[in-house]
């Protein structure tokens, strides 16, 4: 049976999955820096319309200058290098 892109997180790793009622808390990391919000999370599904590995993590920036800013990664290890970039970019 064919997964359509969907996963689940279990600790650190994704896994294909048929059914999504998982319940599991997404965040890789999350943080504030004054008004401005930095948050990485699972996605839960694959945002690689191309084929090949599944985008499965995205960070993303809540206000001030870089208000917008989004990069996605394949695994949880690339989302937590990500989420310190965005971090940097902030600061």
């Amino acid at each position: 049976m064919k997964t359509r892109g969907k996963y689940i997180l279990k600790g650190k790793r994704a896994f294909p999955e048929y059914d999504l009622l998982e319940t599991a808390d997404c965040h890789v990391a999350k943080d504030v820096i004054g008004k401005v919000r930095v948050s990485t999370v699972f996605l839960g599904l694959d945002h690689n319309l191309d084929g090949g590995k599944p985008i499965l993590f995205e960070t993303m920036i809540f206000g001030g200058r870089h208000d917008g800013y989004q990069e996605r990664y394949s695994t949880w290890e690339e989302a937590e290098k990500g989420h310190k970039k965005a971090l940097r970019i902030v600061k």
